[in-house]
Order: structure tokens, then sequence, then C-alpha cells
């Protein structure tokens, strides 16, 4: 069905429309059409996925599991409809915050190359191309993270790079022992295969240990974490919003497709592991971030602190705790994605992410106050914003399961993330300013500066003011993860 290959095809057609560009204005309007035009065929592909069952495509007519196979189920679905509403954010975000030097529409080139991967991941329905979309994203995410030549960002570079590409051996090795063993490398088709398997498992968690590895690497699990903030903030602030929002969660999207599959057959040894990294990882990262005093980097470990709630459903690893892991993922992608939008905003007007520099913002401008509560209080848990309903989702299925010491650690890191808001909130915003540091008076900031923060930030109060149907929805996601027999009969028919 066409509607499953137009995720890839649509950011392909825009590449390939861009290299062509020779006018800024021309490769801005054309963003901003690509990414509106991909939110319609996500929305259409989830609500068709949602009446109607899985999307599937066979390329080339090649039935699975012998060819390459797409789909679109109702957990890939959810994320390629959140990564749209980010990518339609950031474009309009990009107008006003990216600059306009020799490569502003190189720019827009590596960004649908960049997306062309996120949504390939997405919709794979094999490991090996699992690996090759993984590929196409760290090569244009290396571009992008590199723009611009300076030392700092070549150094953040080469430490995003050089990570990412161990992670990528990890992955490869995995994979050549998973076809060694069953001659497949369909995911329906290991489903089948590993849901009937009887035999000796050490092969299969063998395996399993360097996919773990490799994802956990791209996703910024304890302790292969160090390459994020490290990283992230080196780049102009569009794209690090960017990387926030989305790249990591395709990292927390490969673990949970691919080890709801493993965790079926040897329980006991998987559901310690993950748990004991997932408690570690929102440690480490929650409490790194409290050190902190650049406003980027305090975010930037605080994307590790969440991924550890993400891979704690995971690890709980019932229907519910899948559910909450699923409406975590999405709160997380709009709310972060969003602090970072307002942290170049602040930037903006202040020139600097120290927040030793920053003071007297909630009296020159109030709305921008408004705009980092949102999200802020989302990230930290605040009733009734979506970060709230997803933390408690995920509390309880733990509570409820006996996973006591992973559960207290969540509630610790809960805090931690509040404290770290708090801060932000408190430096930037409530406290004076410093006598030598002022506003930038020639900078106004605009409706077309707010409107991105004002797109997310009303997604996450909708989320939280329509917390039951947003459940139904990723529920909905979490049994057909849990149970795969329509997957497997969808793709294998």
């Amino acid at each position: 069905m066409i509607l499953t290959t137009l995720p890839i095809l649509i950011p392909l057609v825009l590449i390939i429309v861009l290299m062509f560009s020779k006018s800024s204005i021309f490769s801005e309007v054309v963003t901003i059409i690509g990414t509106f035009t991909l939110l319609a065929v996500s929305l259409i592909a989830t609500i068709y996925v949602n009446n109607n069952g899985l999307l599937v495509a066979y390329i080339g007519g090649w039935q699975a599991p012998y060819g390459i196979t797409l789909v679109i189920d109702h957990f890939s679905s959810i994320l390629l409809l959140t990564t749209s509403i980010i990518l339609v954010s950031i474009s309009i975000y990009a107008l006003k915050y990216f600059p306009k030097t020799s490569q502003y529409k190189r720019f827009y080139i590596f960004f649908f190359t960049l997306t062309m991967g996120i949504n390939g991941a997405f919709i794979t329905g094999d490991i090996f191309n699992l690996y090759v979309w993984f590929e196409v994203m760290l090569l244009s995410s290396f571009v992008l993270i590199t723009f611009g030549n300076q030392k700092q960002q070549l150094q953040g570079g080469i430490k995003y790079l050089a990570m990412n590409l161990v992670g990528s051996l990890f992955l490869l090795a995995g994979i050549g022992l998973i076809y060694g063993k069953t001659g497949t490398l369909n995911i329906a088709k290991l489903a089948e295969i590993i849901g009937n398997y009887e035999g000796e498992i050490f092969w299969l968690n063998t395996s399993g240990i360097l996919i773990f590895i490799a994802f956990g690497i791209k996703a910024a699990l304890f302790p292969l974490f160090y390459w994020l903030p490290a990283s992230y903030h080196t780049p102009n602030i569009t794209i690090t919003s960017l990387f926030a929002g989305i790249l990591t969660k395709v990292g927390v999207y490969a673990l949970v497709r691919f080890f709801t599959l493993f965790l079926a057959i040897d329980q006991e040894f998987w559901q310690n592991l993950i748990l004991t990294i997932a408690g570690l990882t929102m440690l480490s990262g929650g409490m790194a971030a409290s050190t902190q005093y650049d406003n980027r980097k305090i975010l930037s470990y605080h994307i590790i602190s969440q991924i550890g709630y993400m891979i704690m459903g995971l690890g709980i690893f019932t229907t519910l705790s899948i559910a909450g892991a699923i409406f975590f993922i999405m709160h997380n992608m709009i709310a972060k994605t969003n602090v970072f939008l307002t942290a170049g905003m602040i930037d903006k007007i202040k020139g600097t992410y120290n927040l030793k520099n920053l003071g007297g913002l909630y009296k020159s401008n109030p709305l921008m106050a408004f705009l980092f509560i949102i999200p802020a209080f989302a990230l930290a848990g605040i009733p009734q914003l979506s970060g709230f309903f997803a933390k408690f989702i995920l509390i309880k299925a733990g509570f409820e399961d006996g996973h006591y010491i992973t559960t207290s650690v969540a509630l610790f890191t809960g805090l931690l993330t509040l404290y770290s808001m708090i801060k932000i909130w408190n430096e930037a915003f409530l406290k004076k300013a410093p006598e030598h540091v002022s506003d930038n008076k020639n900078i106004k900031l605009t409706f077309k500066d707010y409107l991105p923060s004002v797109i997310l930030g009303s997604i996450s109060i909708l989320m939280g003011i329509f917390a039951s149907e947003v459940f139904d929805f990723v529920h909905h996601a979490a049994e057909s993860l849990m149970d795969n027999a329509t997957y497997i009969k969808s793709v294998l028919k």
C-alpha cells in the first residue's frame, strides 16, 4: 500500500528537490510544506491503523520473510505522528533561529535525510534494514551536529560519531548471530520462531546482549550515555532541539520493539538486567543534571534520566507498563523539544545559556516564562500535565508488579527533575538580572518565535486534559506488542 511507503518517499523527494534549490526562501517553503505533508500522512496512517489494522508493504513484490517489508502498526504509527509534530515545530523554529549562512540550504537537505532515516527505522519490518536506517540517521546527524565547523562542534561530533559507530558494530554482530541461527531477519518471522522456541537459549541471550548494547548506546542508557552531554550542547539550538526530541527515542523504540520478543522467552534474565540499567540511568542522569549551570547541559542530562523511565516500563514487562512507556515517550518527545526551544529563545534575548548570567526574564518577558513552565512542569510530572499521567502509569505498574526499588528510584528522580526545572526557573526568570548582563535591546521576539513552543505546549496540556483517551490509544499499542499474533499474521499472510 502506497500509504506505508510515504513516510520514506516524501523526505526522499524533498531531498532531491532541495538539492536543486538556489533560493533560501524556496528551501524554507518546501520544508514547511513537506513537514505538514508528513504530519497529514502520519495522521491518516494512525487513523487507518487504529480502525483497520496494520499497514504492510512488500517492496518489489517479494513476500515476507524473503523481501524488504515495511510495516506500520499501532506503536510505529504513534511515533510517526509524534515525530511529524516535532518536525513541523522545528521547521518553523529554524526560520528564526538557524543562521542564514552558506550552509543554510544544506541544513534542510540533511534535515530531511535524518527524517527519512528516523521514519525508515520506525516502519521497517526487518532488523537488517533497521541497521541501515540507523546508519542513515548517524551520517546525517553527524553532518548536522558539526554545522558551523567550530572546534567545540567538531569535538562533540567526533565523540558522537565514535560511540555510535561502536554501537553499529555491536548491532551488526548481533544481527549476524541471529541470522546464522534462524536464517531470517524479518521481525515477524523472528517473533514466530522465538515464540515457538524450546531449545537452548544461550545463543539467543548472547545475540540479545550484543543488540542491547547497540541500542543502549543509541538510546543513551547507563553507562553508555557520555557521548550525549558531550555533544548535544555544541550545535545550533535548532539542531539540538531536533536531536533532543527524537534521536534517542528511536533507540528506545528499537529496544521496545525487539525486546518484547526476547523478554518473553527468558523473562527473569532480561527483566532484572533492564530494570537495573533503567534505575541507574534515571539516577545518574538526574544527579548529573543537578550539578550543571549551562541550560543546555541540564536539559541534556535530563534526556538521559527520562530515557530510564521508558526502559523501566519495558523492564516491568506488563501491558500497563508498556502502555506507560509509550505514553512517556510521546510526552517526553514533545516536552523535551519544547524546553530546548525556550532555551533558544532565552539565548536570543540574553546571548547566553549560562544560568549565572541570566535573570529577570519573568518581568521582561512573561509570555516566555509561561511557555517554559509548561514543558518544565510536564517533565517534572506536575498535575495535570502530560508528564504526571505518564509517570503515574509507570509507577502504578511498578508497585503492582512488586518492583519497589526501581519504582522508588523513579520517584526520587522525579524530585531531581523538579529541582532542576525550578533551578532554571529561579535563575533565568525570578532572580534579578546580573548588572553586567542586559537584554539585547535590538531583539524583539515575534509571533513566529513563539509559535513552535505554543504548538508543543498546547499538546502537553491537551495530553493531560485528555489523558484517558491517550491512555486507551497507547494501551492498544501495548497490547499488540505483548501479543504479537496479529503482527505476525498480518506480515506473513
